[in-house]
């Protein structure tokens, strides 16, 4: 009994089997990419599921990360400042 129990520390946590069988937790940045996936298709079952996947907080700053890079690739494709690309975005008057 006491190597079972000295056993669940010494192996990751990650391969640790969750004792109420529930699956691992939600990966931050997957849960950004089905929300801002659903908000685009305006597909509201989809947007409440991977909201209740994560915190608002952390589903606010993973949703930032497709953000960012998504104005860096459109301002690349465009040979635009990301300023310029994302005011365009935005619907904001040039600077």
């Amino acid at each position: 009994m006491i190597r079972k129990y000295a056993a669940r520390f010494r192996s990751p946590a990650r391969v640790r089997p969750d004792p109420a069988g529930q699956r691992r937790a939600h990966n931050l940045f997957e849960a950004a990419a089905v929300y801002v996936a659903a908000r685009t298709a305006d597909d509201q079952p989809r947007i409440d599921e991977a909201a209740g996947r994560v915190s608002p907080e952390a589903l606010s700053f993973g949703v930032s990360e497709p953000a960012c890079r998504g104005v860096a690739v459109l301002a690349r494709e465009r040979d635009e400042s990301p300023d310029a690309v994302a005011r365009a975005l935005l619907g904001l008057p040039a600077a």
